[in-house]
């Protein structure tokens, strides 16, 4: 048998150290340090993506880039950067439940139906509960392929003799590669799988999909180096029990990183909400004080986000500040400016600040909105619709 080796790998920036440390040098992190096996001995081989490539000048008369393949669905393509770009590899994560594997099979569906085959590769699900799902949401199709398999190598093989216009992995962490001795899942399984898939993706120019889980939280498990590899990262996010599911890309190399999509889940599927801003407001309580409405850009797309807090009287040594969809340090700097500045008291209040919807506001500009909030709730004075 070869021998082997132990190195330690930071699920964080996935530094390598030869010894276990309780903090990785690099990023910092404390316990992000992981046990990796490899294989100390022999010749790994890897072929590469185009073998017979010779350097080009820069200069040189470009060819025509391929178009992009629409998704069938107008939020998808927005936050894609108007469809998918052939070999293109993209990673999706979000919370379990939260509809990957759903907005997976709607997306290779259409393709299957208009462009070419999908081949849907399942290492969670067997073949029988993938079918389910699928005849559920009413995409059957002659040209959307099933496989259960998690052994890479298997994989590339059942890609041999066959163009597909698109491939679907579900999950990254589920599959694995005979050249790396330990379980799937692991940071040295994750990382062979990726690679392989870019070579995939890049040899064959064919866009893959990669699912991915995501940590307690909220990031995509595994290395960061997962997420350089890759051409675009999605994050899939919602709140378990409400209907409302939001697309957001972090990365994309193929457009902007602003855009986002934005959902409903139905029983049909995922349905995509043309307008964002009467769905935010639709239950919104009329004449209630710590409510109120700020319009956020959202790429080029403006939407209108209903701001809430609520300041009580707080029983606690330390009072209670809970922030949900916001900076928690800003809504700290605005509670001691507002308390200096102003003279209002914070500091005895229990402060709860919340952005309805699930949608995250990064802006500064929306420091008005959470300040004007956090007054009317003190002074539980509800805010004129018609001048705010």
């Amino acid at each position: 048998m070869p021998k082997t080796k132990v190195t330690y790998v930071c699920q964080s920036c996935g530094a390598m150290s030869m010894r276990w440390q309780g903090r990785c040098v690099d990023c910092g992190e404390w316990n992000s340090l992981v046990e990796e096996i490899t294989a100390a001995e022999g010749k790994h081989v890897r072929p590469a993506i185009a073998p017979e490539a010779s350097p080009v000048a820069i200069t040189a008369p470009a060819e025509v880039p391929a178009e992009r393949m629409l998704t069938g669905d107008d939020e998808c393509d927005r936050v894609l950067g108007g469809g998918i770009v052939p070999g293109s590899l993209v990673l999706i994560g979000g919370d379990p439940g939260i509809g990957k594997s759903t907005l997976m099979l709607q997306l290779g569906h259409f393709i299957a139906e208009r462009v070419g085959k999908v081949l849907y590769i399942s290492g969670e699900e067997s073949f029988h509960q993938t079918r389910m799902r699928a005849r559920r949401l009413g995409r059957l199709s002659d040209n959307l392929l099933l496989l259960t398999e998690t052994q890479v190598d298997t994989i590339s093989r059942h890609l041999d003799g066959d163009d597909y216009a698109m491939l679907v992995v579900d999950s990254i962490q589920s599959v694995y590669s005979s050249e790396v001795p330990s379980v799937p899942g692991s940071i040295g399984q994750v990382r062979e799988c990726a690679n392989a898939f870019l070579r995939i993706a890049k040899g064959r120019d064919v866009p893959v999909f990669l699912v991915g889980h995501v940590t307690k939280d909220g990031s995509i498990a595994g290395p960061r180096v997962l997420e350089h590899l890759v051409d675009t990262v999605l994050y899939f996010e919602g709140e378990g029990k409400q209907a409302l599911r939001i697309l957001r890309a972090v990365k994309n190399r193929f457009g902007s990183t602003n855009e986002v999509g934005i959902f409903e889940m139905t029983q049909t599927g995922l349905a995509p909400v043309p307008n964002p801003s009467a769905l935010f407001l639709n239950e919104r309580p009329a004449g209630v004080s710590g409510s109120v409405v700020y319009p956020s850009l959202e790429g080029t797309r403006p939407l209108l986000v209903e701001v809430q807090a609520l300041v009580s009287d707080s029983h606690l040594a330390s009072p209670r500040r809970t922030v949900t969809g916001v900076n928690p340090n800003r809504v700290a700097l605005l509670l001691a400016v507002l308390e200096k500045r102003v003279g209002l008291p914070f500091s005895d209040k229990d402060v709860y600040v919340n952005v309805v919807g699930g949608v995250r506001l990064d802006e500064t500009a929306a420091d008005l909105a959470v300040a004007l909030a956090l007054v009317s709730s003190l002074r539980d004075i509800a805010l004129s619709s018609q001048r705010c």
